[in-house]
């Protein structure tokens, strides 16, 4: 057995390793979700559907689910914006402090969220805004925004950069080249940015915690649950917002590679 396969081996090893460190807290939350037994202990109890049918049952995860839906589909769209717009004027123009100023829209991800959750708080309180559904949708766009502008800015770095002044020099307007040019080759990734900013809109609890009030999401109705006792419903709660998340997420990548490959074959 020669070296190189050696090392393949060890990265296989590794690779599945972390996957199974990653993965298997989740895989006993769902296999707990269908215990009959309240607390999650081994042996299992019988099979069994009755956490699922309490949670939904449950008025306040209805509402919940309904929040989160409103506020991951109102993120996605407002922080799809904002990070096309973003990527496509560092893709287009050169201008003075142009460093600090990608700096500065990439920062927000860098930054611990219990600061971010605080400074939301703060700001939108000053506002008279923290407490409503609006004061989530602002705090998760600025949260994922840089997400969204890194997507679509790694498509735009597979344009030719002279396409857009061809359409210009064919009488097009900025306007329609914008449209006819620039969007349909950078849907695959607008698309992806969409569903990519969902997911993490969907499931993030620090900042919705802090400037939620009333309008609970289901992440922060997760936390009230396991407030002082154990409770299997969140197990249940839990599967539905990862089989959530994950769907996005890999519908964003399946997408997103899927007309990449296109776009070279």
């Amino acid at each position: 057995m020669n070296q190189t396969r050696v090392l393949n081996i060890m990265l296989v090893l590794y690779v599945a390793c972390i996957f199974a460190f990653i993965f298997a807290p989740i895989l006993f939350s769902l296999v707990f979700s269908f215990n009959s037994q309240r607390f999650p202990t081994i042996p299992l109890g019988e099979f069994s559907t009755e956490w699922y049918a309490k949670i939904f049952a449950d008025p306040d995860v209805w509402i919940a689910a309904r929040n989160s839906l409103i506020v991951s589909v109102s993120t996605a769209v407002v922080a799809t914006f904002l990070g096309f717009c973003t990527a496509y004027s560092d893709f287009r123009y050169n201008f003075r402090f142009k460093g600090p100023y990608l700096a500065l829209i990439l920062l927000p991800p860098t930054i611990p969220l219990i600061i971010m959750a605080l400074a939301m708080l703060a700001w939108l309180s000053k506002l008279g805004l923290s407490g409503q559904l609006w004061s989530i949708i602002l705090a998760h766009s600025v949260l994922t925004a840089p997400f969204a502008m890194a997507i679509i800015r790694l498509r735009l770095n597979q344009m030719d950069p002279d396409l857009e002044s061809a359409a210009w020099n064919l009488g097009g307007s900025e306007w329609q080249a914008m449209r006819h040019v620039i969007i349909p080759f950078c849907m695959p990734s607008i698309v992806s940015a969409l569903c990519l900013t969902a997911a993490v809109s969907f499931d993030e609890f620090a900042v919705s915690w802090f400037v939620s009030g009333l309008n609970k999401t289901v992440p922060v109705v997760i936390l009230e649950i396991v407030q002082g006792n154990i409770d299997p419903q969140v197990n249940a709660i839990g599967t539905f917002v990862f089989l959530t998340s994950m769907t996005l997420v890999i519908l964003a990548q399946v997408f997103f590679i899927s007309r990449q490959v296109k776009s070279h074959s």
